[in-house]
């Protein structure tokens, strides 16, 4: 994948090549700003019912209540559901194989009404993971501006 002048990207596969932009809006911005810059996981509040959504969206679906409260989550939370991947792929983002075996799961941040899904660290004791298992955010050092600003979600010691 490669960005050009305009913040736009382009993939390749072969001999083939897809340029495409992609906007995120006002609040997919502020939530990776947060992200990227101060490694801050940030969501928004219902002023109707107080859920809190992360990533950020603007309108409360179960509400339909427009949405500005910015508030911060814990970037600390719960498995609610993961899975092992056991079949090396090429990643579409990279063109390289994804190095198996890897987890993806659904998590539960402190202060988030809604899951958030990710990559999951698998520890080579595969039994430690389970559901209701703490874990954290694990921090790209690298700046993408981008989810891959989180590394993945590792366990809790």
């Amino acid at each position: 994948m490669e960005e050009n002048k305009q913040g736009q990207f382009s993939m390749s596969s072969g001999e083939g090549s897809q340029p495409y932009g992609y906007g995120v809006g006002l609040y997919g911005s502020k939530f990776l700003h947060e992200l990227t810059e101060n490694h801050r996981i940030t969501g928004i509040r219902c002023p109707k019912c107080k859920k809190v959504y992360v990533p950020m969206r603007q309108v409360c679906g179960p509400c339909f209540t427009a949405m500005d409260e910015l508030v911060p989550v814990a970037s600390e939370g719960k498995i609610v559901s993961f899975t092992i991947l056991r079949f090396q792929f090429l990643d579409p983002e990279t063109g390289e194989k994804k190095p198996v075996p890897y987890g993806y799961g659904f998590f539960k941040l402190d202060g988030a009404d809604n899951n958030f899904q990710h990559f999951l660290e698998v520890p080579e004791d595969e039994s430690r993971l389970w559901i209701g298992a703490r874990v954290k955010a694990v921090f790209s050092d690298k700046k993408t501006n981008s989810l891959k600003d989180i590394k993945h979600f590792t366990l809790v010691e």
